[in-house]
This record gives structure tokens, sequence and C-alpha cells, in this order.
């Protein structure tokens, strides 16, 4: 077995979850990566937002690298006067370029985090309890990982429910083969399968 660099590793993780989740706009119009598809208004643009905001707050602020001036400070940031999931959707006035644009950067500020400490490195995450703020770099990585892959499955599933489109990364659909029929009988067997135990017919 050859050895792994712990880092590259969990770099190289974070990085598909980031490709998958960018990945699953392409080729959809304006209204569709905004459009809310749960009842709770999942989205795939403000997952986007969401993440883009996540990494510029758990490799920028943590670790005393502020992304933005005090002065610019966009106002669905994580501050107490941002409204309630301010950052799980965007305005009308944000562009797709602009949040996308906004992600990209945060990969930059969070590889530069990220390249120029090592794991053991600590920090402390300004919105966690004063008690226990303090954390590593390892943890926030792993964190950040698992939060990202989290995300790029919801993704998937908002993007399955806009067109049908399905699959893990560009290339690389890790699903098994099938058509159109053949997916629609594994639904309906899923279906009966499903009243069967639950004792319907």
């Amino acid at each position: 077995m050859s050895a792994h660099d712990p880092k590259s590793d969990l770099l190289r993780y974070l990085q598909e979850a980031r490709d998958a989740l960018l990945w699953k706009l392409d080729g959809l119009s304006e209204y569709d990566v905004r459009r809310p598809l749960t009842p709770t208004g999942t989205n795939l643009l403000g997952l986007v937002k969401h993440a883009a905001g996540v990494e510029l707050g758990y490799f920028g602020d943590t670790f005393g690298r502020p992304f933005f001036a005090a002065a610019d400070v966009p106002p669905w940031w994580y501050t107490r006067d941002a409204e309630p999931n301010a950052d799980m959707w965007a305005t009308p006035e944000e562009t797709r370029e602009e949040i996308t644009g906004l992600y990209r950067r945060a990969w930059e500020h969070a590889d530069t985090t990220i390249a120029s400490l090592p794991l053991k490195a600590t920090g402390r995450v300004p919105w966690w309890p004063p008690e226990r703020c303090e954390t590593t770099l390892h943890h926030v990585l792993a964190r950040v990982t698992a939060d990202t892959s989290r995300h790029a499955g919801h993704a998937d599933i908002v993007r399955e429910l806009i067109d049908g489109s399905v699959g893990l990364a560009v290339g690389r659909d890790n699903m098994p083969e099938g058509d159109r029929a053949w997916w629609a009988s594994h639904r309906d067997r899923l279906e009966r399968a499903a009243r069967e135990a639950a004792g319907g017919n």
C-alpha cells in the first residue's frame, strides 16, 4: 500500500465535491438554477452561495484570514443582522456569474489557508460558543468536506427533479445502465415494494 498525505487526500475529496456542486448548474436556465424545489426552498444557486460562505468563514475568519473587508461584508453574510437563510438563495440582483465566481475565489482563499498551515494548526470559529470555539485545520477540512459533499448530494436530487439529469461527476455518472423505460420500471418496482411493506397492495 502506497503512502498517502492526509491533507492532500482531504483536499482531493473537497475539490471533487466542489466541482460536482458547480457542475449541477451546467446548461440550466436562470430560472432553473434559482427555483425552489423543496418545501424549505432548496435551490441550486443557493447551495453554491451557501458553500461559498462556509468556505470563506471556516478557512478565512477561523484562521485570521477574513476574505471580506469590514466595509464590504455582504448583507447575507453570517451576522446577527442577516435575514434568516439569506445565504441559501440568490436575489434577482445577484447574478449566477457573481455567485459562482465568489465560490471559485472562496476555493482559492481556502486553498491558500490549507497550503500554508499544518493540519494541527489551531483557529477559532467566531460563531461557535466561546468555550468550544477552538479547533484545528484538520477538523475544519474534514467538516467542510462533509458539508460540501452533503450539499452536492442535495444538488444531485434538485437537478434530477428539474430535468432528469443524474450523475456523480463529469464523465462519471456512477449509475447503472438503463434507458428511460428501465428507470420507470425500476421506480414502479420500488413503489410496489414500499406499498407491500406498508401493508398496501
